[in-house]
């Protein structure tokens, strides 16, 4: 047990049992380790440090890593102290400084003239470790060594990493490098190189309880051992922030602390309230689950904390799922342990990890969100509505070996005493209807014929072959548990609670092939006009019956009375072909229902002719107008206005005029440009008259005068 512990005078001059309010400190600070003996859960370190002292193999320069609060500045100055003791009856450094001379005492409250602790983050830059070389060159005042002591190492710029590498690598013998650091990943090689390495680890939830209830005593403070399960949890690993939480509590306390003042000040929901909240959510009860999500913000908890409760102690129920046992658990309680093993048996890993990802998912959107309790409530709603991954893995897994499927659901494992009132062997899930098998498809094998919908008037009865086919004769017989099965549906279908006489397995009956019909393709069924449409549509309408009332009186009066001189409306058949004429008033009333820009376009045609009975020919001069009419949404909607006033679907083809395109003209060569010259009759006049050679002609083009 440590001084402190003990009750006797701190070295700031305290008294632990009864701190002077004037001058008081922090319990953290109070009860620091003052030698290596009370560095709690680092034992390694503190042996290694020993033995280099002891032995005369003091490094000139040391790296302490580790989490927040596990006791890096503190083995840092106990080290400072156990080369600079002046109570060593061997006049040397010693592995147990005394904490007593008054090099000790003032390294102990910082105040130490020859040990500097120097924050990294604030003095960060290359200006400080020049001013730290400079001074690194002066001799201790008083003490053997001087020590300097990097608090947070990491957050210095790289520029006085730089400065720092010479001194490092060879200081003078009097001077001591001690850096400590959370991020050892971001200190350059180059400096690790030159350290003694040690890594602090985070301690364990024993030991913190351990020492808080040392404190508590120490302070005359009655505390529970829920309270400090509670308080070791929460810490983390960190000394510090455990016996920061505590001295909140004393402040608060009226002679006693309990696990209710800790859920309390923390703002988290009570351990009975976490597994209350974990079984609803196995037993899939969504509206239990919000009830107990209510609750628990109502005492008092946060509903970021309250999820990130739940997260852990499912960590710990898929932790005993596996089989690694309540000696793994890091978040539940031990008085949580029966109700953690009965969630690790009702659930198994694959549905615990689904259900540990949705959780992580909503805390961390908690952190981008206002709506956090709204999140962490979807997220109790979904996991109620996750399936039982692990019957899926195995049904899988079965039927990867050849085996069959169950008939029915899996069966939910129990997760405890079911408090519903039906819980006989008769009230099992309902079962789920078959599926109607599809006309023209041979019935599954075991499944009678006609069983599963009752036959139409005018059909053979089930069971026996319809008209013109024969039953074939190589089908192998159904299976009897699958004709008793079909018993009480053939009785249902007969109307009678008799059950039906036993008969022969039917087999199934394949129907002889006929000749069909290819299905004709879905026709997309024409958009409604739209309201400001309706006009133009109605003109379009009267357009056209008052040139089908033209044309039939001039029919008359030319008394040509046969029927195939009449020209067709816009809704013939769909055996005639449309007159161009009429298609182009159809047109231009198609333009003024589609309207906006693509109604525009499509008037700017030149000529709208039918090509055949279902295809028509649309004309534009400007290949824009072709182009945005041609695309497949415009097109479509052309053709559902034109079969809106036809009576009949038209496919449209659209064509531009092509513009006269002269050849580009090809380029010549130098050679090709001098056999052509020398073909002229004016070159070769030249070349007799010469006696010249036609291979010795050159080419020179003339040059550019730019």
């Amino acid at each position: 047990m440590s001084e402190t512990a003990a009750g006797n005078h701190d070295p700031t001059g305290n008294s632990p049992g009864a701190p002077h309010h004037d001058e008081y400190v922090v319990v953290a600070r109070r009860y620091r380790p003052q030698t290596f003996d009370e560095l709690i859960g680092q034992g390694h370190v503190a042996q290694a440090l020993k033995q280099a002292i002891a032995t005369g193999r003091v490094g000139h320069a040391y790296l302490f890593t580790g989490a927040r609060g596990v006791g890096k500045t503190s083995a840092a100055r106990i080290l400072a102290k156990a080369l600079n003791c002046t109570g060593n009856p061997d006049g040397g450094p010693t592995p147990t400084p005394c904490n007593q001379c008054e090099v000790c005492r003032s390294v102990s409250t910082g105040d130490d003239v020859d040990v500097l602790e120097i924050d990294g983050a604030s003095n960060r830059g290359i200006d400080e470790i020049r001013q730290l070389r400079q001074n690194v060159a002066i001799r201790p005042s008083r003490a053997r060594f001087k020590v300097y002591i990097i608090d947070e190492v990491h957050m210095l710029t790289k520029e006085a990493f730089n400065a720092l590498l010479k001194t490092l690598e060879e200081p003078p013998e009097h001077v001591k490098f001690v850096f400590a650091t959370t991020e050892p990943n971001k200190i350059p090689i180059t400096i690790l190189s030159r350290c003694q390495r040690f890594d602090f680890a985070g301690i364990e939830s024993t030991a913190i309880q351990t020492r808080l209830a040392q404190i508590a005593e120490s302070e005359g403070v009655g505390i529970d051992v829920e309270a400090l399960q509670i308080l070791a949890m929460r810490a983390a690993g960190s000394m510090r922030d455990s016996q920061s939480l505590l001295e909140q509590l004393l402040a608060v306390s009226e002679g006693a602390i309990t696990g209710e003042d800790v859920n309390r000040l923390l703002g988290i929901a009570p351990a009975q309230r976490v597994s209350d909240l974990a079984r609803r959510l196995a037993e899939r009860d969504a509206a239990g689950a919000l009830a107990e999500v209510h609750s628990a913000i109502a005492g008092g908890a946060d509903v970021g904390q309250l999820l990130d409760q739940l997260l852990g102690y499912f960590r710990d129920v898929m932790a005993v799922s596996v089989g690694a046992g309540m000696d793994a658990a890091l978040y539940a309680l031990p008085s949580q342990a029966e109700e953690v093993t009965s969630l690790a048996g009702a659930l198994g890993p694959q549905t615990l990890l689904a259900i540990l990802q949705v959780l992580d998912e909503t805390a961390a959107r908690l952190r981008v969100s206002v709506h956090s309790r709204t999140l962490a409530e979807m997220a109790v709603v979904r996991v109620c509505h996750l399936e039982d991954l692990d019957d899926l893995a195995d049904l899988v897994a079965s039927l990867r070996e050849g085996g069959t499927p169950p008939a029915g659901p899996p069966a939910k494992r129990p997760v405890g005493p079911s408090k519903g009132p039906n819980n006989g062997p008769d009230n099992g899930p309902a079962p789920q209807p078959k599926p109607p098998t599809p006309a023209g498809t041979t019935p599954a094998s075991g499944a009678p014929t006609g069983g599963s919908a009752p036959a139409p008037s005018g059909t053979a009865p089930s069971g026996t072959a319809p008209s013109g086919t024969a039953p074939q004769k190589n089908q192998q017989p159904s299976a009897a548990n699958a004709t008793a099965s079909a018993a009480p549906a053939t009785s249902q279908l007969n109307g009678s609670g008799a059950a039906p006489p036993p008969a022969a397995a039917p087999r199934p009956i394949s129907p002889a092939p006929t000749a069909e019909r290819p299905p004709e393709p879905a026709r997309p069924r024409p958009a409604p006009p739209r309201p400001r449409d309706i006009d133009a549509a109605t003109a379009a309408n009267a357009a056209l019956q008052e040139a089908e009332q033209e044309s039939d009186s001039a029919n008359a009066d030319s008394g040509n009375a046969d029927s195939s001189s009449t020209v067709p409306s816009a809704s013939a058949a769909a055996g005639d072909t449309i007159a161009d004429d009429k298609l182009q008033q159809a047109w231009q009333a198609v333009s003024k229902q589609v309207g906006g820009i693509l109604g525009n376009l499509a008037a700017m045609a030149v000529s709208v002719g039918a090509v055949d009975e279902r295809r028509v020919c649309v004309r534009f001069d400007n290949p824009v107008s072709r182009d945005t009419c041609d695309q497949p949404a415009h097109k479509q909607q052309l053709e559902d206005a034109l079969e809106s006033l036809a009576g009949r679907r038209l496919h449209l083809e659209f064509e531009a005029k092509a513009p006269a395109v002269t050849a580009p003209q090809q380029r010549m060569t130098r050679r090709q440009r001098q056999a052509e010259i020398a073909q002229r009759p004016f070159v070769q006049a030249a070349l007799e008259l010469f006696d010249g050679q036609p291979d010795k002609l050159r080419y020179v083009p003339p040059a550019n005068k730019n």
